[in-house]
């Protein structure tokens, strides 16, 4: 059982999966740049607006984290699962992901960011069913 709330939770993920999408968008916009699109700069200037879009919130993350003693510690990692340490207000938890889930999740991440933000859609979660 987690001590952490639902949404502290969520914010703690974020610290891992924002700049999983930071680094995705960075190698896309490099194959844009090599490729023999006809015209890349509107591509790439999507691209960086998106990652502004991306820095900003993580810098309004880590100082909302920083401000509630709050981190995040990647563990270890193998072909299946990745391990990060949550510390949360003094307690400390190791939360397992699968790593299909966290590819999954960075995909809507980044699908948020490309399209929904533009159309004020509300960012995804970080998957968990919620009554």
């Amino acid at each position: 059982m987690t001590r952490i709330p639902t949404e502290d939770r969520d914010r703690l993920e974020n610290a891992f999966y924002l700049p999983m999408v930071l680094k995705i968008l960075e190698r896309d916009q490099i194959v844009i740049e090599k490729s023999g699109v006809k015209l890349p700069r509107p591509y790439i200037e999507l691209i960086e607006e998106t990652m502004i879009a991306v820095q900003r919130d993580l810098a309004t993350l880590k100082k909302y984290m920083r401000d509630h003693g709050m981190k995040v510690v990647k563990l270890k990692s193998d072909e299946a699962f990745t391990m990060y340490l949550f510390v949360y207000k003094g307690y400390e938890e190791q939360h397992n992901y699968f790593n299909p889930r966290l590819r999954n999740h960075v995909e809507n991440l980044l699908r948020y960011y490309l399209i929904g933000r533009l159309k004020s859609m509300s960012p995804p979660s970080s998957g968990l069913i919620r009554s």
